[in-house]
């Protein structure tokens, strides 16, 4: 199994950042069941006040390869370049096996 997490920080200039961590985390989770050998992806947009981190993405995939296949798919790069890129300044990025 293969665990993919990854931080975001959302662009200063965003206004509405409630609809923008909405958009990032209903377009995303949605993608479970559609892709294939991604087991679990979770979305976390409320922080503790000691994060320094607006948006948290946790998924884990059946392997490496699955990783790889999810990265390309069309349904996630249309989540990605529609609610994703365009709002996010930076984006740290672990993979992991277990």
């Amino acid at each position: 199994m293969v665990k993919h997490i990854i931080l975001w920080n959302l662009k200063e200039d965003i206004e509405d950042t409630v609809k923008v961590k909405k958009g990032i985390k209903e377009n995303l989770e949605s993608l479970v069941g559609k892709i294939p050998g991604l087991v679990k992806l979770e979305i976390i947009t409320e922080g503790l006040p000691s994060s320094n981190a607006d948006v948290m993405l946790y998924s884990e995939f059946e392997s490496a390869e699955a990783l790889k296949g999810y990265a390309v798919h069309p349904d996630h790069v249309a989540a990605a370049d529609g609610f994703v890129r365009p709002y996010t300044a930076s984006r740290v990025c672990m993979d992991y096996e277990v």
